[in-house]
């Protein structure tokens, strides 16, 4: 199983258009770049996207990826599906896994595209070519659902929040527990007080209740400094479980 970054950004990924703050004016002096949310997972010669970032296009393109075998939605919010326009005429029938809220969400913005969908209930798992992927409920108010995601394969298990607040749902928490690899929500340093996310206080807190082996940080917004010491992701960062064992991987 091989985990990759392709986007770590917020909602409008850094540099945010406008704005000049420090981090924005850093990205743009030095070339760098946070795109908009999306994970691949790729498992025995398949391909598996969670979540259809806006800047799909070019993040598949860059990591050299022709085609994708499924989709995982974990809610409706226009920078976690937009980009699945990127596959009109270039791929046909993609099979998109949710559960049925997200799905009924998303079929309003995608009635030009042809897709299949798979509903999916939350604690139900499925196999996708040999990996075990359960999604569980998270808080991310307003929207009436919303999806982290659980992996397990190669004697790994990754947990993925998802977009949400601290208050996930305990069967969830259950369900991430133990986790060798979390990639967790943290859009703001400690300090900033949201509703929708977790700030970086509030998913360290969470990472350690889960006792998780390894913690990176995503959906970052442009709010923390260049120099900080949280583990924050980055674009394109892989975590390649085919090649070593946990006890030897080498983590940056």
């Amino acid at each position: 199983m091989i985990i990759t970054l392709l986007g770590t950004g917020d909602s409008p990924g850094t540099p945010v258009i406008g704005c000049h703050c420090k981090t924005c004016e850093d990205a743009r002096k030095n070339g760098w770049e946070r795109k908009r949310f999306s994970i691949l997972v790729q498992h025995n010669g398949k391909n598996m996207l969670i979540d259809t970032s806006p800047d799909l296009r070019k993040q598949l393109l860059l990591k050299g990826v022709e085609k994708v075998d499924a989709v995982i939605w974990t809610h409706s919010h226009y920078d976690h599906f937009a980009g699945f326009g990127e596959f009109y005429r270039v791929q046909k029938n993609v099979i998109v896994y949710s559960s049925p809220e997200v799905h009924e969400d998303i079929a309003r913005f995608m009635f030009f595209m042809k897709y299949k969908t798979v509903e999916v209930e939350p604690y139900k798992s499925f196999d996708f070519y040999g990996l075990k992927i359960t999604l569980i409920d998270v808080n991310h108010p307003p929207l009436r659902r919303a999806h982290g995601v659980v992996i397990e394969g190669d004697n790994v298990k990754v947990s993925i929040t998802g977009d949400t607040n601290k208050d996930i749902p305990k069967t969830s928490m259950e369900f991430m527990e133990n986790s060798d690899l979390l990639i967790i929500d943290a859009i703001a340093p400690e300090g900033y007080k949201l509703k929708k996310h977790m700030n970086a206080g509030d998913a360290l807190r969470v990472s350690k209740k889960l006792k998780a082996k390894k913690v990176v940080f995503t959906h970052i917004g442009h709010f923390y400094p260049v120099k900080n010491n949280y583990p924050l992701g980055y674009d394109f960062q892989t975590f390649d479980f085919k090649k070593v064992t946990l006890n030897d991987f080498m983590w940056d």
